[in-house]
């Protein structure tokens, strides 16, 4: 199967880990003497709507990349974001209602 880059910039990212979507691709890393890719690259999730920036973008590499779909990318990560959802914006009051 060929895939150019273009096509990869629109396609879902998701681990096989947990199953949770990471993203889209936005970009890649590409090895200028080699000529081959290195890692995509997710960007970070927006915080407070855009207003206070993003977090960090999500540098997968090629070796963890599992299966390259029609819409889909297949990764073998797992996002560290994911235990900071968790406790939510709402648990300090949680604990004190408790």
């Amino acid at each position: 199967m060929v895939c150019r880059i273009v096509d990869m910039k629109n396609k879902e990212v998701i681990s096989v880990k947990d199953g949770c979507r990471i993203g889209c691709v936005n970009d890649v890393e590409v090895d200028m003497v080699c000529a081959k890719v290195i890692a995509i690259v997710v960007y970070g999730r927006l915080k407070c709507f855009g207003l206070l920036g993003r977090e960090d973008d999500i540098i997968i590499k090629w070796e963890n990349i599992e299966v390259i779909g029609d819409d889909t990318i297949l990764v073998n990560y797992n996002p560290n974001w994911k235990r900071r959802r968790k406790a939510g914006f709402f648990a300090p009051l949680c604990k004190i209602f408790k």
